[in-house]
């Protein structure tokens, strides 16, 4: 009951019902150097529990398309108890990329199984220009990275997002897209005429770009107590509209090509013993 009326809560908070005052500190004033010296700095910020054939599209995207303008952290918080996670982190951690860092970040799966948890840790950490917090269900294709390193210099806005995304139709488990990825990870890369535009209106969860400083003082959702709390399976991410409330805002669209989202129907995030539970684990 206690979990239903704090949901709730935050849920009508969000929709404008509560000084976000109340749980938001004062942003500090944009750096008078918006950007650090050198090439632009982004951190991309993704979350793995048994998704193992998503993440390997999305790392795969990273080294058959490496940044040219822009260097990249990756980073990617996982339970070591995911097995099949595992195993494709420690093949892309043999991947050498020129101008990405590969960061892995195990945490029990209990923290992991609230996303705002590690996206805190992430932010709080963060060294970057730049933070994208993300799904590993998206792709980086060609373009995409090295277009922020020309429209984020500068920027002044709190949060920005893709505008628009290509995105599958929902894929089944033994959808040929998957069943290229074998018990042994590779580097794969995905059919883009699979894909049709779709347009966002807001910085959903999956595509929230803040600044680095930003990310410093806000964390996310840190002054929620309720968010910081480990749960026992995964949680819908209500907390991604939390955290715009917080900032204060929708986001500001942006204009990035090459980005992709592969819609699957398998869940893994599901509780063990549910049908698509064991879809994600075959």
């Amino acid at each position: 009951m206690r979990r239903f009326l704090l949901e709730h809560f935050y849920r009508i908070a969000a929709s404008g019902w509560v000084p976000r005052g109340w749980f938001a500190d004062e942003l500090p004033p944009p750096p008078a150097t918006a950007d650090s010296a050198g090439p632009l700095k982004l951190e991309i910020v993704s979350h793995c529990w048994k998704y193992s054939w998503l993440l390997t599209y999305q790392l795969s995207s990273l080294v058959l398309h490496p940044p040219q303008k822009l260097s990249v952290t990756v980073t990617v918080f996982y339970s070591p108890e995911d097995e099949a996670t595992k195993r494709v982190l420690n093949f892309f951690a043999t991947q050498p990329v020129p101008g990405v860092t590969w960061n892995w970040w195990p945490l029990p799966r209990e923290r992991l199984f609230r996303r705002a948890i590690g996206r805190n840790e992430a932010a709080l950490a963060t060294a970057a220009d730049w933070v994208w917090f993300t799904d590993c269900d998206q792709v980086f294709h060609r373009g995409c990275l090295d277009t922020l390193a020309e429209l984020l210099p500068g920027e002044q806005a709190t949060l920005v997002y893709p505008r628009q995304v290509g995105c599958s139709k929902l894929l089944a488990s033994d959808d040929p897209l998957f069943q290229r990825i074998s018990e042994h990870p590779e580097v794969v890369d995905i059919d883009v005429t699979r894909f049709e535009p779709v347009t966002h209106t807001r910085a959903v969860g999956a595509l929230q770009i803040v600044p680095g400083y930003v990310a410093r003082a806000a964390g996310y959702c840190k002054n929620i107590r309720y968010y910081m709390e480990p749960l026992t399976h995964w949680h819908k991410c209500y907390e991604d509209r939390t955290y715009r409330w917080l900032l204060g805002t929708q986001g500001k669209p942006i204009d990035v090509p090459g980005l992709f989202r592969v819609e699957h129907a398998a869940k893994g995030r599901k509780r063990v013993g549910r049908p698509a539970e064991a879809l994600a684990t075959q």
